[in-house]
C-alpha cells in the first residue's frame, strides 16, 4: 500500500499542498479530482521524488521512500507526466528502451507493449513526434509499462484528447490494473474517472476534501456541481 500522510510542499510563499493525505490500496485504481491549481501534479512529483515534501511523509508498504526519482521507479511507481513528455526525436521503439531502463532484459517489454498497442508496433521505427496526440500518448503509457511498475501513476492523461479517444485511454488504464497493476489517476475529466475507479479523493487548494468509494464520490452534490456538471446525451467522434 502506498500511503501519504500530511504532505505539505509550498513553491516559495505559494502552498501548493497543505497536510494531504492519501491511502491507495494495492490492485485498485483511486482516482484524485480538482481544478487546475489544487495540486495534483505536485502531489505527484513528491511521489516520484522530483519535488522532496517539506512536512510529512509517503511510505510503500511502511517504509518510508528513497529520496531520488530513480530507485522509487526500482520500487515499482512509475508516472506518466501530463503532457506526455516522449522523446520527439527519437523512435517509438527508442522511447520504450528508455522507459525500461532499470529492467534488465527489455525484450519481453517491447513485446507487451507492441500487443497491448498494435498501432505502435505498426510505427515502432517512426519517430514519436510524428504520431498523432492519441499515438503519443499510448506510447507515453507503454514507455511507463516498460519498468514492470507495481504501481502506475497517470497524470492528465486524456488531456487534448478527442471524446472517443479519452474513452480508449480509460479503457487502457481498466486493462492495466486488471492486470494486477495499482493506478493512481489524476484525471480533470472526472466523470470518466470516477467511472472506471475504485476509490477516488477529492483535491481543493491543496487539501483532500472528500475521500471514498468512487461510487458515492460520483453522487455527491458538492461533487456533481463542482466537477461533474450535466451528463452529455453523446460523445463526439475524433481520429487518434
Amino acid at each position: 500500500m502506498l500511503k501519504i500522510n500530511d504532505l505539505h510542499f509550498a513553491y516559495g510563499r505559494i502552498q501548493a499542498l497543505r497536510g494531504v493525505d492519501l491511502e491507495l490500496e494495492d490492485g485498485t485504481i483511486h482516482a484524485v479530482i480538482g481544478s487546475n491549481g489544487a495540486g495534483k501534479s505536485t502531489m505527484m512529483s513528491c511521489i516520484t521524488g522530483l519535488n522532496k515534501p517539506q512536512q510529512g511523509s509517503i511510505t510503500l508498504d511502511g517504509e518510508v521512500l528513497p529520496p531520488a526519482p530513480h530507485l522509487i521507479v526500482k520500487k515499482g511507481i512509475v508516472l506518466v507526466p501530463e503532457g506526455r513528455q516522449i522523446f520527439h526525436n527519437l523512435t517509438v521503439e527508442e522511447n520504450l528502451l528508455i522507459g525500461g531502463f532499470t529492467v534488465k532484459d527489455r525484450g519481453p517489454g517491447i513485446k507487451r507493449a507492441y500487443e497491448m498497442f498494435p498501432r505502435l508496433d505498426e510505427r515502432k521505427h517512426q519517430r514519436a513526434g510524428t504520431l498523432s496526440g492519441g499515438e503519443q500518448q499510448m506510447l507515453a503509457i507503454a514507455r511507463g509499462l516498460m519498468a514492470e511498475p507495481k504501481i502506475l501513476l497517470l497524470d492528465e492523461p486524456s488531456l487534448g484528447l478527442a471524446p472517443l479517444l479519452v474513452n480508449e485511454v480509460m479503457s487502457i488504464i481498466k486493462h492495466i490494473n486488471e492486470q494486477g497493476i495499482t493506478v493512481l489517476l489524476v484525471e480533470q475529466n472526472a466523470r470518466k474517472a470516477l467511472a472506471i475507479a475504485h476509490h477516488a479523493s477529492v483535491l481543493e487548494q491543496g487539501r483532500v476534501v472528500r475521500s471514498g468509494p468512487a461510487a458515492e464520490i460520483a453522487k455527491d452534490e458538492s461533487v456533481v456541481a463542482s466537477y461533474l456538471g450535466k451528463k452529455r446525451t453523446a460523445d463526439k467522434g475524433g481520429s487518434i
